[in-house]
C-alpha cells in the first residue's frame, strides 16, 4: 500500500466501542489507494459492485473510500466512485446515521487513534438519537428498516427530521420497491434485537409497517375481551408477546411465531367483536400468504403455522381429551420433531405472559403436555407393528396405544 494511503476504522466498530459494547467485527476504509495497490499488498478482492478487499491475515474487510449516487434504475442501482482522491469525509457522507459516520485513525497507542466525527455522531450517541447523515438517506428504503432495527437494539429515539424524511419515503412509494429478501433479512434481525417491539413501533410511526407487514399493522386498534386481555388492543398484545419471547432469549423461529400467532384477529367480523371465535383458522390463511410474500424460511413458516392453528388448544390443555392430545402431537409431528413441539410451547407461554399484569404468570400447560408427550413416546410402535398381521390397522393400533398411555399418565399425575 502506498505511503500516502491512510486506514481508518469506521462504522459499527467505532460506535460500539464508544458505547462500551463488545466489538464483534471491524470495518476499515482506505483513503488514497487503488484496487491495484490493494492487490499488490496481498489483499483479496471480494466486492463485485464495490471496491472491498479481505486482509491477507485477519480476513477483515477493507474498502476503498468511495462516493455513491443513485441511478435511474431505482434503489438497487448506484454509481460508485472509488478514486484515490475521495476523502474520508466524502466516504462518511454516504453513510446512513451519524452514529455510524464516525471514524478512528489507526494507531497502536492504547485507546486507538484520533476520532473523526464530521456529523456529530458522538453527541447523538450520548443523547440516544438516530439521525440521518444527509438527504441521500432517502435513496435507499432499506435504511428505514435499519433505523427500526437500531432503535430496537439501542433503545434510541428517531430524530424528528429523520422521522419526517422516513414518512416522506413511505408516502412517495419508496418502501414499495423493497425486495422480499431484504425485508426478511431486516425483519429477522429486528426480531432478534433486545427490544424487538421498538422495531415494529418505529415502522408503524412512519407508516412503513402498513406497507411491509400489513397483517401485523392491522392488529392495532382491534379490541379483545378485557377479562382475558387487560391490554385490550390486539396489536399491543402482539408486541408484549414478542417482547416476552425476546426476554427469554428464544430463537428466531419462536419470535416470528410470537409475532404472527394472532393475525386472524384483524379479520374478525365486526359483529362478534371483541370475541375472536375462529381466529386460528383465519390466522393460518393470512400467515400462509405472508410467508409466501416474505419468502420466509421453512422452519420459521412451519412453527408459525403450528402456533397460529394450535395455540388455543395448548392453552386449554387440561381440558383436552387424551385422544385430542395425541392428535395434537401428530399434527405437530412431535414424534420426529420433539424440539419443535417444545418451541410451540415456548410460543404459547409467551402468548400467555404477553398480557398486562400477567408478565410473571407460570404456565403449567407446558409441563402437562411434555409429560403426556413422554408417555406417548414410550409406546413401542415397532413392537405393535410386528404384532399386526393386517398392516392396514397398524396406524390405528399405535394411535390407541398412545391414547391409552397418555390417559394413564394423566390419571397418575392427578
Amino acid at each position: 500500500m502506498k505511503n500516502n494511503a491512510k486506514i481508518y476504522c469506521v462504522g459499527g466498530a467505532v460506535r460500539d466501542q464508544l458505547l462500551g459494547i463488545p466489538v464483534q467485527d471491524h470495518d476499515w476504509v482506505v483513503v488514497g489507494s487503488t484496487p491495484e495497490d490493494m492487490v499488490a499488498q496481498g489483499f483479496q478482492p471480494v466486492g463485485k459492485d464495490f471496491p472491498v478487499f479481505l486482509h491477507p491475515q485477519t480476513h477483515e474487510e477493507y474498502a476503498l473510500a468511495r462516493t455513491e449516487r443513485k441511478t435511474a434504475r431505482g434503489y438497487k442501482g448506484f454509481t460508485v466512485c472509488a478514486a484515490p482522491d475521495v476523502t474520508l469525509e466524502q466516504d462518511l457522507q454516504r453513510r446512513d446515521f451519524t452514529i455510524n459516520a464516525i471514524a478512528q485513525e489507526v494507531d497502536d497507542k492504547p485507546g486507538g487513534g484520533r476520532l473523526i466525527d464530521p456529523h456529530h455522531g458522538i453527541a447523538d450517541l450520548r443523547a440516544g438519537i438516530l439521525r440521518h447523515v444527509g438527504d441521500a438517506f432517502a435513496e435507499d428504503p432499506v435504511r428505514i428498516l435499519r433505523a427500526a432495527r437500531f432503535a430496537a437494539r439501542f433503545g434510541f429515539a428517531i430524530a424528528p427530521e429523520t422521522m419526517v424524511l422516513m414518512r416522506g419515503m413511505v408516502d412517495n412509494g419508496e418502501v414499495d420497491a423493497l425486495v422480499a429478501e431484504r425485508v426478511w433479512q431486516e425483519l429477522a434481525r429486528g426480531l432478534m434485537e433486545k427490544k424487538p417491539a421498538r422495531f415494529f413501533e418505529t415502522l408503524r410511526s412512519c407508516g412503513a409497517l402498513a406497507k411491509i407487514l400489513p397483517e401485523v399493522d392491522a392488529l392495532f386498534g382491534v379490541p379483545q375481551p378485557e377479562k382475558y386481555h387487560p391490554e385490550i388492543d390486539c396489536g399491543i398484545h402482539t408486541m408484549l408477546v414478542v417482547e416476552d419471547a425476546a426476554q427469554h432469549n428464544y430463537s428466531l423461529e419462536v419470535r416470528f411465531a410470537a409475532l404472527t400467532h394472532d393475525l386472524g384477529k384483524a379479520a374478525t367480523p365486526g359483529d362478534i367483536l371483541p370475541s375472536h371465535a375462529g381466529h386460528e383458522a383465519r390466522s393460518v390463511e393470512l400467515l400462509k400468504k405472508m410467508c409466501l410474500r416474505l419468502r420466509a424460511p421453512a422452519d420459521c413458516r412451519d412453527l408459525a403455522l403450528l402456533a397460529a392453528r394450535y395455540h388455543s388448544d395448548v392453552h386449554r390443555a387440561r381440558e383436552l381429551r387424551p385422544d385430542t392430545i395425541v392428535k395434537l402431537f401428530q399434527s405437530a409431528d412431535a414424534w420426529r420433531r420433539p424440539e419443535r413441539f417444545e418451541q410451540l410451547l415456548q410460543v404459547c407461554e409467551s402468548d400467555a405472559r404477553g398480557r398486562t399484569g400477567h408478565e410473571h404468570d407460570v404456565y403449567p400447560q407446558a409441563d402437562y403436555l411434555l409429560y403426556a408427550l413422554h408417555a406417548a413416546q414410550a409406546v413401542n410402535a415397532g413392537e405393535i407393528a410386528q404384532a399386526c398381521t393386517d398392516h392396514a390397522v397398524i396406524p390405528e393400533r399405535i394411535f390407541h396405544a398412545r391414547v391409552a398411555a397418555v390417559e394413564k399418565a394423566i390419571q397418575d399425575r392427578s
